[in-house]
């Protein structure tokens, strides 16, 4: 298998890796947090935070405060461990000769 093949296909997206890499640093963060950082639309976040919720690599909790509806993400171990490997891999292939 070559350096390319253990990239994860879960993190090519640039919005992905983007919220991927922002809660690798933070514990929770909620959605116009999130958004705000990313500089993206609320679409864009909800689909690719859904697409990485299905894989098992982030948690999302809906709640209410107050009247108002609160969405917020955290990486879970899972996402974390693929993360770091995905890293490691891109690490390997941009210091491959």
């Amino acid at each position: 298998m070559s350096i390319i093949d253990k990239l994860n296909k879960d993190f090519e997206s640039r919005v992905r890796l983007g919220i991927m890499s922002v809660l690798m640093v933070n514990d929770w963060i909620d959605f116009t947090e999130m958004k705000s950082l990313l500089n993206i639309t609320d679409g864009n976040l909800a689909s690719h935070s859904s697409a990485l919720e299905k894989s098992g690599y982030i948690e999302v909790k809906k709640e209410f405060v107050g009247k108002k509806p609160r969405t917020s993400y955290r990486v879970t171990n899972i996402g974390r461990a693929a993360f770091v490997s995905h890293l490691n891999s891109l690490e390997k292939l941009i210091k491959s000769k």
